[in-house]
């Protein structure tokens, strides 16, 4: 977990504080007893139900204005589930309101969050409390800044979640005296409440994000909707999309497991993004392919189709320019695609306790087969008729094929000669020639 105050500097031994733990509600001021159950009851409901955790944060510091704590700066930071960053750091001013920053997972977050203050008040379980007047500049990074810009004093409180994680949160005056005693009466009597709405809200989010990431986006709408009963399904047409990548056994027979990964996650690097700018989802990851579909929105009259193709164009285009780049390190990496249109049940299949949330259907199945044929075509895309029935333009038949499992043979097609040049460029067609000549040969193509 990282946080907003990261410091290059390692720390040094801690200030004392003046107080020790816990507080009673007697320690706080006489006449500020009732806004401060104020402010702990205003976390607990709207608080806690705010839809962004920003607002928690700026609408705590006012309140705390109001009841005559003088903070100037508030800061957070939330350890949190996510595949592309370790925490969320918050910091709200008076000037500035409320800025947020994610850290990426990785040593150099893993560093600045080790020589933190954060990371000292979870290692002694206290707050930390400093005149900033005495306290030495190295003692964290954050100290030069605060005194800077006219901080006086400076509160880190460690907070805990039950499910064991370290989060924190800051506070800084401007003040001429810095924090009272009855200042810090009050934070210590609000803490409890504010710790467990912060844990309350990142729960929340947490299995929001989780679920979206493993499932996508609709599944997880679904499933958080009560969507979750085996056989629980639904019935729509979409267009459908296999992809995987070609020869991947024989490009990845010399590679480690972790190279093998990151052979994998460049490739999708290059099909997911141009399947979700064009709304669809995607479903599975089929080892080195995946399962997309692209919902038809009601009407039926093609808009999935023309989706699904222009997406399927843009990942080999976009798989062309990883090669060119030389982002598969030397090994150009080609792909095979198939695009359906169809029916399929929506919903969950499995067994027990263990579902999946998942499209199958006699018109998935006719997708799967037919992304076999990229390969015995020598096509990087392919599409079924009822695929280009939806599409205007210029297809081109390949004839008719039998599919595996189908008593009938299905009519098959590539797209038209400029759409064909530009897949292509996914198969490295234009391997032999420099890099910057590809890219352009993509460009132009785009202009036509």
């Amino acid at each position: 977990m990282l946080d907003e105050d990261a410091t290059q500097q390692p720390p040094k031994a801690l200030a004392p504080t003046a107080f020790a733990d816990g507080s009673e509600a007697q320690d706080v001021p006489f006449g500020a007893i009732q806004q401060s159950v104020g402010i702990r009851d205003w976390l607990l409901g709207e608080g806690a139900r705010l839809q962004n955790a920003s607002d928690l944060l700026s609408g705590l510091a006012q309140r705390l204005i109001d009841v005559g704590v003088p903070v100037d700066r508030a800061s957070t930071a939330i350890d949190t589930l996510h595949s592309e960053y370790s925490g969320v750091g918050r910091v709200w001013s008076r000037e500035a309101g409320t800025t947020v920053r994610l850290f990426p997972h990785g040593e150099a977050s893993d560093a600045a969050y080790r020589e933190s203050p954060f990371h000292a008040v979870h290692q002694s379980g206290e707050w930390l409390i400093l005149d900033l007047a005495e306290t030495d500049d190295g003692l964290f990074s954050i100290i030069p800044e605060l005194k800077a810009e006219g901080y006086t004093a400076y509160v880190v409180v460690p907070v805990f979640f039950t499910n064991g994680t370290h989060n924190g949160l800051t506070l800084a005056t401007r003040a001429k005296d810095g924090f009272a005693d009855e200042d810090i009466a009050i934070l210590r009597f609000i803490m409890p409440a504010l710790a467990a709405v912060m844990e309350m809200r990142i729960v929340n989010k947490q299995l929001d994000q989780v679920l979206r990431i493993y499932v996508g986006d609709e599944p997880h709408r679904a499933i958080l909707s009560g969507d979750i009963r085996r056989g629980q399904v639904k019935r729509i047409r979409s267009a459908i999309l296999f992809a995987d990548m070609r020869d991947y056994t024989r490009l990845s027979a010399d590679l480690t497991p972790e190279e093998a990964v990151e052979l994998l996650n460049h490739f999708f690097d290059c099909l997911v993004p141009a399947i979700e700018r064009e709304g669809g989802e995607v479903l599975k990851y089929l080892g080195d392919g995946l399962l997309a579909i692209f919902r038809e929105p009601g009407d039926d009259l093609g808009g999935a189709a023309k989706g699904a193709l222009t997406a399927a164009q843009g990942a080999l285009e976009a798989l062309a320019e990883a090669n060119a780049l030389d982002r598969f390190g030397g090994k150009p990496v080609a792909a095979g695609i198939a695009l359906h249109h169809g029916e399929a049940a929506y919903g969950n299949v499995g067994s027990g306790t263990r579902l999946d949330f998942t499209v199958i259907g006699r018109d998935v199945n006719l997708a799967s087969r037919l992304s076999r044929l990229n390969r015995t075509l020598g096509e990087p895309l392919l599409m079924s008729k009822p695929f280009v029935d939806f599409l205007w333009g210029d297809p081109e038949s390949l004839g008719e094929h039998g599919l595996d499992g189908f008593s009938e043979p299905m009519e098959v097609y590539r797209p038209g000669r400029k759409r064909a040049a530009k897949a292509s460029l996914g198969q490295g067609a234009d391997r032999g020639s420099p890099p910057g000549m590809v890219i352009a040969a993509a460009l132009a193509q785009d202009a036509d």
